[in-house]
C-alpha cells in the first residue's frame, strides 16, 4: 500500500507539472520546461501592470496640460518683432490676450529680449514686467515664462533657430484634443535590454519635424530580445543613467503614429535596462503641429511590429513643411 501511495503521488506530481508546461520523467530527475523562462522584467505581472497604469495616467495629465494646449510657434529673425492681439503685429497672439500690443521681442545673436508696452500686464513668475528683460529659453532648468491672462509664452530653440512658443489652454487645439488610445498591457512587450557601450559617448545631430538639427548625446546601443528576435535601439542619454528612445517599427503609419514613438528607461548598475513598450507613446507632433519632434535615427527603424503602447492618433495631423 505504501508503494501504491508513492506511485499515485508521483502520478499527480507529473500531471500538475505537465499542466504548467513542465514535465518530470521520473522522481529525482531534472525537470525541463516546454517553454522558455519568461523575461525577469515581466515576472511580477501585477506590479508591472500597476506601474504602467500609473505611468499612463500621469503621462496623460501632463500631455493634456503641457502639449495639447500649445497654440503657436513663431520663428524669430534677427531684429524686433511686435506682439499682441492686433492683426498688424508681427506675432499675432490669441484673442484672449486683452492688449492690442503687449510689447516686442528683439533677437540679437542668441539672446531674446522682451520690451514691454506700457501697461501691458505681462508677468514673469507672478511679477509684472515693467522694463526690458533678457529671457532664458526652455533649454534652461528654469526658463522665463511670460504670462498674460491665461496665455503663456517661452523662448524655444529648434536647432540653430529661435522661436517663441505660445500656450492657450482655451485655444482651438486644446479644445479639440481627441485624447489617448492604448493597446492592452502585455507582459511579452516588457523586456530586459543590455547596454553595449560605444568607445566614448558622443553627440549626434538629429533632424526634427521642422527640418532643424538638434543635438543629443548617446553612449551606445541597447540590445534586447522581443518575441524571439534580437533587436537593437540607440537611446539618447538625457541625464546620468536615463535613456530616451526615439523609434519606428513596422506598425508606424498603420496601427501606430507614422513619424515615431518615444520610450524612456533607466540604466541599472549592472548595465541592464527594462524596456516596457507598454509605455511607448506618441510624440506631441502626432496631434499638435506647433511642436518640434526628433526623427528616428536610421538604426532605430525596426523591421518588426510593436503592437504595444500608444495607438495612432485618431486623425492625421500633417507635419509642418521644413
Amino acid at each position: 500500500m505504501a508503494g501504491d501511495g508513492r506511485v499515485i503521488r508521483s502520478f499527480w506530481r507529473i500531471a500538475l507539472m505537465a499542466g504548467s508546461g513542465v514535465i518530470c520523467l521520473a522522481a529525482g530527475t531534472a525537470c525541463s520546461s516546454s517553454e522558455p523562462s519568461p523575461d525577469p522584467a515581466a515576472v511580477d505581472v501585477e506590479a508591472a501592470t500597476k506601474e504602467t497604469e500609473d505611468w499612463r495616467a500621469k503621462h496623460e495629465a501632463s500631455y493634456r496640460s503641457e502639449w495639447a494646449t500649445i497654440a503657436g510657434l513663431h520663428f524669430l529673425e534677427p531684429g524686433s518683432h511686435t506682439a499682441g492681439n492686433a492683426p498688424t503685429n508681427d506675432i499675432i497672439l490669441p484673442t484672449s490676450v486683452s492688449s492690442p500690443r503687449i510689447g516686442r521681442f528683439v533677437l540679437t545673436g542668441d539672446v531674446v529680449r522682451f520690451e514691454p508696452e506700457r501697461g501691458s500686464q505681462v508677468h514673469i513668475s507672478g511679477r509684472p514686467v515693467t522694463q526690458a528683460v533678457d529671457l532664458m529659453d526652455d533649454a534652461a532648468s528654469e526658463p522665463d515664462r511670460l504670462e498674460i491672462g491665461g496665455i503663456r509664452m517661452v523662448v524655444h530653440r529648434s536647432g540653430a533657430r529661435t522661436s517663441l512658443r505660445v500656450w492657450d489652454p482655451e485655444g482651438e487645439l486644446a479644445r479639440g484634443f481627441l485624447g489617448f488610445r492604448w493597446f492592452a498591457i502585455q507582459m511579452d512587450y516588457r523586456v530586459t535590454g543590455r547596454l553595449i557601450r560605444d568607445a566614448t559617448p558622443r553627440d549626434v545631430q538629429v533632424p526634427n519635424t521642422f527640418g532643424d538639427l538638434d543635438t543629443y548625446q548617446t553612449e551606445g546601443v541597447v540590445e534586447f530580445t522581443l518575441k524571439g528576435q534580437t533587436l537593437r535601439l540607440r537611446p539618447f542619454t538625457t541625464r546620468a543613467k536615463r535613456f530616451y528612445f526615439v523609434f519606428r517599427d513596422r506598425s508606424s503609419g498603420d496601427e501606430t503614429y507614422e513619424a515615431a514613438r518615444f520610450l524612456y528607461s533607466d540604466l541599472r548598475d549592472d548595465g541592464t535596462t527594462v524596456l516596457d513598450f507598454n509605455q511607448a507613446y506618441n510624440p506631441p507632433c502626432s496631434f499638435n503641429p506647433y511642436t518640434t519632434c526628433p526623427i528616428p535615427l536610421p538604426e532605430n527603424r525596426l523591421a518588426v511590429k510593436i503592437l504595444a503602447g500608444e495607438r495612432a492618433y485618431p486623425v492625421h495631423v500633417p507635419l509642418p513643411k521644413s
